[in-house]
This record gives C-alpha cells, structure tokens and sequence, in this order.
C-alpha cells in the first residue's frame, strides 16, 4: 500500500481526530479569489471533509477528489445537508474533470502527496482563466505543551527513529512554502497568510490522532504499540493527562494565469 493509502484504513478516525481549520483562513479565500455563494471549487484529497464543510457552508459547490472510498464515504455522510458538494474516488492526477472550468482548486494538507513535477500544471488545467489556487500546509511548531513534545522525541528515538527529530520549531523557522508558485509561470499574484491555532488534547485523544499519521499507521504492530505506549505514560504521569499542540497553518495562493479558454 502507497503510503498516501494508509489514511483510509480507519476512516472515522481520521473524521474524529484531524484538526479543521480556522474560518478567517476561507475568508481570506474567498476575498482573494472573490468567490461568492455558487462558487465552483474542486478540493483535493479532502479527506472526511475538514476543510470541505466550511466551503459548502459558504455556498460553494464543491467537487472533492478523494483517493480513499472509506474516507469519501465519511465525507458523503457528513456532508449530507449540502447537496451542492459531490464526492468522486480517485487520484486528482487521473481525474477527468467536467469541460466548465472552476473558479478554485483547493488542495488542504495534502499537496505533499502530489508529484512536485506536475501537480501545479494539473491543477490549473481545471481552472477559469485567473482561477484560485489554494494550497494548506500544516505545521507542528513550537509552542503548548513544548515539555511534552521536547521529551517525546526520546520515545521516538527509540521506537521510531525514522521520525526521531529534535522537536517542533518555532514558529519563526518555519518558512511558508510559497517557492513552487512564486516561481511557476502557471500562476501570478501569489500570496500567502499564516494562522496559528492552539489544540489540547487528554492522552486518548492524541494517541487516537497519532492513529491517524501515515508514519504511525506504517509502523509495525509492536513498535506502534510500544510508541504509544511511551507517549501514553509521558503524558498521564508526567504532563496531568493532557496536552496543548501548537499547529500553524499557512495558505498559500495564486491565480491561474492562463486556465482555460472562456
């Protein structure tokens, strides 16, 4: 199984446990691309729908191109009240879209699993002319419970050594990515606006989202087990049984700047 896969093997809870983003993040959205109720949004990899509900609350009919059919069934569930959201499994690189362009291509924490060599040019090819680009990164940065985080990298270290680092960074270091747009003759007016949001989480919470990781889930049984297990006892003894997680998220935008023909 791709690694890319691995988000499907349980679907609800990656529904329950993956954090959703702020709204001023889709105001900005909709400001920059000035999309309206109706809008037309492709998303990419929208998972059970963390980011999709806050589109289709807007008004925005949202076509999400999912891998997963467990994770899409989620999102058809969850997102029944809004009939103008459809739900297509497949990868977005094989996807035939309908011949009217779209106003937006949004793709949330999940560009990274895209080929860097081509998923600009593909995306775009959705779009109207000046269509919207809006690509999410999710980052872990510094801040909450650092203690946690800071003595947790030993539990790593020892049980995961492939994900082993020295902790978060903060939030100063780290760059938001904006290179591949800026320097793309795809798209123009590139821009970029980072939210920082504080989450808490008691132990069973976090080890659930830890659940949800591509680099958990790959992780044979024992050693998972045991990393969990490690996190669990820091967290219950040494930190009160819970914790504060730190995420910054930074949306990055561009408009297309050929699209295709009216």
């Amino acid at each position: 199984m791709a690694q890319r896969q691995t988000f499907d093997t349980d679907a609800e809870r990656y529904a329950a446990r993956r954090p959703t983003y702020p709204a001023a993040l889709f105001d900005r959205l909709a400001a920059y691309g000035d999309l309206d109720d109706g809008a037309r949004v492709v998303e990419i990899g929208p998972g059970t729908g963390q980011a999709t509900a806050s589109m289709a609350e807007r008004g925005w009919a949202v076509t999400g191109v999912e891998l997963g059919a467990d994770l899409a069934a989620v999102a058809r569930r969850q997102l029944a009240d809004f009939p103008a959201v459809e739900l297509v499994v497949g990868a977005f690189e094989e996807w035939s879209p309908p011949p009217e362009p779209f106003d937006a291509v949004v793709c949330a924490t999940a560009w990274h699993w895209l080929d860097p060599a081509t998923r600009l040019r593909t995306a775009t090819r959705v779009l109207r002319p000046r269509g919207t680009v809006a690509i999410v990164w999710t980052h872990h940065v510094a801040g909450g419970s650092q203690a946690f985080f800071t003595a947790a990298q030993d539990c790593y270290r020892r049980l995961d050594p492939e994900t082993y680092e020295d902790g978060p960074l903060p939030e100063d270091r780290v760059p938001t990515p904006t290179d591949e747009l800026v320097q793309s003759s795809l798209v123009t007016d590139v821009a970029s606006h980072r939210f920082c949001v504080d989450l808490t989480y008691t132990g069973e919470e976090y080890l659930d989202l830890l659940r949800t990781y591509s680099t958990t889930i790959r992780l044979p049984a024992g050693r998972r087990a045991a990393l969990l297990g490690c996190l669990a006892d820091l967290i219950d003894h040494r930190f009160g049984g819970e914790i504060t997680k730190r995420y910054t998220f930074d949306l990055v935008l561009g408009r297309a700047s050929h699209g295709l023909p009216r």
